[in-house]
């Protein structure tokens, strides 16, 4: 008697736990956003589309646990050895095979359309409105605003190190490694499709506000889009375990109104033509050394150290290279150095900014070369190639 009252307990548990069980998944349902339990759906459309695909499904999950474990209790009650039941043997019958054939292929029926139409929406790249080429490098992100005047619009997006700029005290914040000093503009409402590669090995670009995630694969050009319906700026990060300092290279999408996104981009665009007006300048060893300690402390210091002092890179204080031929020094900047984590700079700044930081890197840290590098010898050197 003892033990099957035990068994009759445990059964009789089984109803409550069903039931709670049904409870929390209503409540999850409605409180899910609010605790972050649940996919979000983001702020794009085909985010929408995915997100309610997504709850099709779990439904269904629900409703087939409810009736699978209704069942099994209804017959372990109903059946059990205490009342006299005896196992049947319908290991042959016709209706069984059929529905437990039918049935499954009748929910996957139901959640094919949906899913289907989805993905057709996913891969539809037709009729964008702004296309953007996004290249990975490590450990940086290159944006390339496609003009079908030629007039194209490129710049880095580099994590911000800056912190007490970004949140005025020292702890480290709500958006900690995830600030950028360029981030990618775009308007609102508007279909915007990424063209994404990389340069050197596999990154991927993941906003999942946007649900966009598509690897950055070197040699190869991926597509996605996205629709943004609201303002506002969304983050992501890099989603691939691309080397040494993966987790510094976050992704920032500043969605704005099509007025201010076109005074952005007019703005960008007087930059580049502001740049290319600097090519026949002759800068003084002071203008060099400002400008190149700013572009030094973005793209080297990293490797190089806050002080030339090195570390994954060579010294630059009385380094070989810095201290020796100015051909020798614009030859490592510009191509790198095969083999090594020398990346080369000659398509990551323009020839201005490479001037600068050479020029820097040579009169720095103690190096006093007195050299100062123009803009036009970064120009006269990449056509000698």
């Amino acid at each position: 008697m003892h033990l099957q009252a035990k068994r009759l307990s445990k059964l009789a548990l089984s109803p409550v736990l069903l039931l709670l069980t049904m409870m929390s998944t209503v409540v999850w349902a409605e409180e899910a956003q609010r605790w972050q339990m649940n996919m979000s759906p983001g702020v794009t459309e085909i985010g929408a589309k995915i997100y309610d695909l997504h709850m099709i499904a779990l439904w269904i999950c629900v409703w087939i646990g409810v009736v699978v474990f209704g069942v099994m209790l209804y017959s372990v009650v109903t059946h059990r050895k205490s009342k006299g039941a005896e196992s049947a043997d319908f290991h042959e019958s016709t209706s069984v095979e059929i529905a437990w054939t039918v049935v499954p292929f009748l929910i996957l029926l139901v959640i094919a359309f949906p899913a289907t139409n989805t993905l057709l929406d996913v891969y539809d790249f037709e009729d964008s409105e702004l296309d953007i080429l996004v290249t990975g490098y490590q450990w940086k992100w290159k944006y390339e605003y496609i003009d079908a005047d030629g007039e194209n619009v490129s710049f880095f997006s580099n994590l911000r190190t800056d912190k007490s700029e970004i949140y005025n005290d020292d702890s480290k914040g709500e958006h900690y490694l995830l600030e950028v000093d360029e981030p990618v503009v775009i308007p609102v409402n508007t279909k915007v499709r990424f063209l994404i590669t990389g340069n050197d090995v596999i990154h991927a670009w993941w906003v999942p506000a946007l649900a966009v995630k598509k690897d950055a694969v070197p040699g190869f050009i991926n597509e996605t889009w996205t629709k943004v319906t609201k303002t506002g700026v969304y983050r992501g990060q890099c989603a691939e375990l691309c080397g040494r300092d993966h987790g510094f290279m976050p992704i920032v999408v500043n969605v704005v109104e099509a007025d201010e996104y076109t005074a952005w981009l007019a703005g960008k665009k007087s930059q580049a033509a502001e740049i290319k007006s600097l090519m026949g300048k002759q800068f003084t060893l002071d203008e060099q050394m400002v400008a190149g300690k700013t572009i030094y402390n973005r793209s080297c210091a990293a490797c190089h150290g806050m002080n030339g002092e090195g570390g994954v890179g060579k010294a630059i204080a009385g380094g070989a290279i810095s201290t020796g031929i100015v051909g020798d020094h614009l030859r490592v900047a510009v191509d790198g150095v095969p083999g090594t984590a020398m990346q080369a700079f000659g398509g990551q700044l323009n020839d201005v900014d490479m001037a600068a930081v050479v020029t820097y890197q040579r009169n720095a840290f103690g190096n006093n070369m007195g050299d100062i590098v123009q803009p036009i010898d970064v120009y006269n050197y990449k056509q000698s190639k």
